[in-house]
């Protein structure tokens, strides 16, 4: 059972408000993308469920043994960079239990509950693996990694093209990052996760902005260049136990991907875990960006791929 709903902080909208908040976003979404789109990316069909939710429970029956053994894994990045695909796929292995954002047992709002609540159900995990995607919470992985009575964990790191995320980002969620920005350069983002773990030169860099002149297609890529900053402001580009995680390279190429990561995981490679990806390369047209924000955006891409492409280059000796 979920654990009770914590206080309320007080920046957050009341139960009412923030219900009546996701449905406008749901209808909006429905509306621009179809009614199907909306069910695959919540993964609303009750047929696929039972029979995900079958195949965990027959791999259960077939691996008996006592919980405590499950390794956590960490899907952390950006909101609409392909974490969806990635979770999915990692879903049709049943030897990993999943953890979504609307898991009430593991999160609040999209926001992980205490460390501890978060501990106990990885240790009555009777999975191999236990599958968690704290977007929010993306600055607190290297944390996570470490959390406290469970085995060492793993992080995925999914990051895509910069035009991409920011159309997708602005389709759903309007200008939620043009006015996370603002709240931060003026100072009253409070400990909203948008402003977490940001060092002062990139507090400055984003206080040197108008945020009152900015379209929230730049403010889209902006918040992209901070919040994926994060990988190597936290130190994560050193580190064996995190994983780069290209959606422009899984959709390129889900053969070649998945058995990357399957390698990174120690899961055995099944043609199963990219069936829901279909081949092809994501066509790219450039968005009206500020030159300045463009620039940046296309530096940190360069050190992503630059960084993937060592990992791999590691992969395979």
């Amino acid at each position: 059972m979920p654990e009770e709903d914590p206080v309320p902080h007080p920046d957050e909208p009341s139960a009412l408000a923030y219900t009546a908040r996701r449905v406008r976003r749901h209808l909006r979404w429905a509306r621009t993308e179809g009614v199907r789109r909306l069910i695959e990316e919540d993964r609303l069909d009750p047929v696929d469920r039972a029979r995900t939710a079958l195949a965990k429970w027959r791999w259960r029956r077939a691996h008996p043994g006592p919980p405590g053994r499950a390794v956590p894994v960490y899907l952390v990045g950006l909101q609409r960079s392909g974490t969806n695909m990635l979770t999915r796929g990692l879903d049709a292995d049943p030897s990993v239990e999943v953890r979504n954002e609307n898991d009430r047992a593991v999160f609040h709002r999209f926001r992980l509950r205490p460390d501890p609540v978060l501990g106990a159900v990885i240790r009555r995990s009777r999975h191999r693996y236990v599958l968690v995607k704290p977007l929010c919470d993306t600055h607190r992985v290297d944390e996570l990694l470490g959390l406290a009575g469970v085995a060492p964990g793993r992080a995925l790191w999914a990051y895509r093209d910069v035009d991409d995320r920011a159309r997708s980002e602005v389709a759903k969620f309007g200008d939620a990052n043009l006015r996370a920005l603002r709240a931060i350069a003026d100072g009253t983002i409070g400990d909203r996760w948008q402003g977490q773990r940001l060092d002062a030169p990139m507090r400055d860099l984003v206080a040197g902005f108008d945020y009152d002149r900015m379209t929230p297609h730049t403010a889209a890529a902006l918040f992209w260049y901070v919040r994926n900053s994060l990988y190597f402001s936290l130190g994560l580009a050193d580190r064996p136990d995190t994983l780069l995680c290209s959606y422009d390279l899984l959709v390129a190429d889900p053969v070649g991907s998945t058995r990357r990561l399957c390698a990174f995981l120690d899961l055995p490679y099944d043609p199963v875990l990219h069936a829901h990806v279909g081949a092809r390369t994501p066509a790219r047209p450039r968005l009206e960006i500020d030159a300045r924000v463009r620039a940046l955006c296309t530096t940190l891409a360069e050190r992503l791929d630059a960084a993937a492409g060592r990992q791999e280059a590691v992969d395979h000796g």
